[in-house]
């Protein structure tokens, strides 16, 4: 029984390290195309027009590409929750930029130096910290009430079931997309606005 359980542990261990090595190596792969173009990436995020419906467009496409599978997974709606945030973050950026909020530091500002540690700037920071949390946990609980009874409806899946519910690829993929994309637009353009408004910075 022992080593059984000594055997499982080390076969989870082996696999663990596998997938770690793997993801390391796909990150460096993914590195390698998209380093020489994220400037121009980034640029156009900032900038375009139609960068919102790009961005919006090009991580729901990913969403739907990343769903073809027969049977539910877990691992289908984490992949939709990433993308969600990163259009959500993507979007924030594109804001901000538009209504020159968070513009870069002048070159006169540079090098960025460290304040000086004191309670004044602990406190000012776990103020932060919390103000910032309560509101993402209550943008995350408002959506998730509004976007599966909606989602249900829309595509007439019972919802009285929330669990069952969301084993439906049409509940899953737009509840985690919609959520997890506020959650993401509000990191960084609704909570550091409050900070600013509340002379937090």
């Amino acid at each position: 029984m022992t080593l059984s359980l000594n055997s499982n542990r080390l076969s989870l261990s082996l696999f663990f390290l596998q997938d770690v090595i793997v993801g390391f190596l796909y990150s460096i792969l993914i590195l390698i195309f998209f380093l020489p173009v994220l400037d121009l990436i980034d640029s156009f995020n900032l900038t375009c027009r139609y960068a919102p419906l790009m961005i919006v467009s090009l991580h729901l496409g990913l969403g739907l590409f990343s769903f073809n599978l027969d049977t539910w997974s877990t691992s289908r709606g984490d992949t939709a929750q990433i993308l969600g945030t990163g259009a959500g973050i993507a979007l924030a950026s594109h804001v901000n930029h538009l209504l020159g909020l968070m513009p870069d530091p002048t070159p006169d500002q540079l090098p960025l130096t460290m304040p000086a540690l004191n309670a004044r700037l602990v406190a000012v920071a776990l103020l932060r910290l919390v103000l910032g949390v309560l509101v993402l946990v209550a943008t995350r609980a408002l959506m998730k009430a509004l976007t599966i009874p909606l989602v249900c409806r829309v595509f007439g899946v019972p919802s009285a079931d929330v669990r069952k519910a969301r084993q439906h690829m049409e509940v899953e993929l737009p509840y985690r997309y919609i959520v997890y994309g506020m959650v993401g637009f509000n990191v960084l353009f609704l909570v550091p606005l409050l900070f600013s408004y509340a002379q937090f910075s």
